[in-house]
């Protein structure tokens, strides 16, 4: 591996994950056009209670054939405002719906089948394709960034997606630095892998700064009331019975679909540092679980986890030099995902976990990706603590 290959995974250091495109230049014409103007104005349509109304008076259709003609760029942000479209439709009534109207249906299956994902809202159209720059010629930080769509709308909202994007794109110097990591302990060369490390550890400190920003504009009952409803998705929710038919859609045959719905932990910062570091989570439920959420993320991303679980042999060479020094930052970094994971922990039991009164679908007990999130947190954050190598 090599820094020259990193861009065909889609990265770029300075946006990491993030979209390389600037998602609010890409233009879209006809119903297209037409589609994201109503996805647009879905925080006009929900608190009316409108939004199904609005969809069957307004949105019109699109067929596979317009999804096949659109760049990737376009097919991003379409995801965007589609799998936007499909949550408030389900989850923005009064009880949730058990149908996709083929408005939605088609054009959203087609988007998926297109990216390699899955039919609904994601985390990477949720948060890595959702941004945009407020003066394009300054970095992308929390002080620069906006986010483009929107559920019920509001600073609440927009914070909690826009620290995962400054999250994200600071994470980016981290993702440059693996490759060389990769190479220096292939070539045996402690001190390069010991520099290497030590910023990897600065990088990470940076993250979790980012992170402790969470509760300055995002309140914990805001969020589980005003924000989370909108998220789920289709699996392992006890609000659906069977999950979701997809209208139109051929492939499917009327019948209903299940799909995990968005999470944080369908972020790929944390897994590909488990990849580097060598970090495994035993066989069990939860390990099930979040291979699952692999075939979630965008298939560039889940191919350079792949590749660098592959080929690092970080772990095994930091063991093996028996160096104090490396094996002190090697356990620094190991730290800095698990002070993360810990974090993670602590905002779920505040924002979710402790929220006392629930709604159809939104449970204090289960995430938004179908799991019984605290002890899913807890396990894989313990699991990493534990990856400490002996001085």
């Amino acid at each position: 591996m090599s820094l020259a290959e990193l861009a065909s995974y889609g990265i770029i250091p300075q946006r990491g994950f993030l979209c390389t495109h600037d998602a609010p230049d890409v233009r879209f014409e006809g119903h297209l056009a037409d589609a994201r103007d109503v996805a647009l104005r879905i925080p006009e349509f929900l608190p009316a209670g409108k939004l199904r109304d609005a969809v069957h008076a307004h949105l019109p259709p699109v067929d596979a054939h317009a999804i096949a003609a659109l760049d990737e760029s376009q097919v991003r942000m379409a995801m965007v405002h589609y799998s936007f479209l499909a949550q408030s439709y389900i989850w923005g009534g009064v009880e949730p719906a058990s149908s996709l109207p083929a408005t939605i249906a088609v054009p959203i299956v087609a988007l998926a089948g297109r990216l390699g994902q899955q039919p609904l809202l994601q985390y990477s159209g949720y948060v890595l394709d959702n941004w945009g720059t407020i003066d394009p010629g300054r970095p992308i930080g929390l002080d620069n960034i906006y986010m483009i769509q929107k559920f019920a709308g509001g600073i609440d909202e927009a914070w909690f997606v826009l620290v995962h994007v400054a999250i994200e794109a600071r994470a980016g110097e981290a993702l440059a630095l693996i490759a060389p990591l990769i190479e220096a302990a292939r070539d045996g060369d402690e001190v390069h892998a010991r520099s290497l490390l030590e910023q990897m550890v600065v990088v990470w400190s940076d993250v979790s700064a980012i992170f402790d920003r969470m509760p300055d504009q995002c309140d914990p009952y805001i969020y589980f009331h005003r924000v989370r409803p909108y998220i789920h998705g289709w699996k392992d929710n006890p609000a659906l019975k069977g999950g979701i038919v997809y209208e139109g859609v051929e492939k499917f045959a009327g019948k209903p679909q299940v799909f995990r719905g968005q999470t944080g932990s369908q972020s790929s910062i944390v897994p590909i540092m488990d990849a580097l570091l060598g970090v495994g989570h035993a066989a069990d439920p939860l390990k099930a679980y979040l291979d699952d959420l692999h075939a979630y993320r965008p298939p560039a991303h889940r191919r350079f986890i792949d590749d660098v679980r592959a080929h690092s042999t970080l772990r095994a060479f930091v063991t093996e030099k028996r160096d104090r020094e490396l094996i002190g930052v090697y356990n620094r970094a190991v730290q800095a995902v698990a002070d993360f994971r810990s974090r993670h922990l602590e905002y779920a039991a505040s924002y979710i976990n402790k929220q006392g009164s629930q709604s159809a679908g939104n449970d204090t007990e289960i995430g938004t990706g179908g799991t019984p999130f605290m002890k899913y947190l807890k396990k894989h954050r313990d699991e990493t603590a534990a990856m400490m190598i002996p001085a």
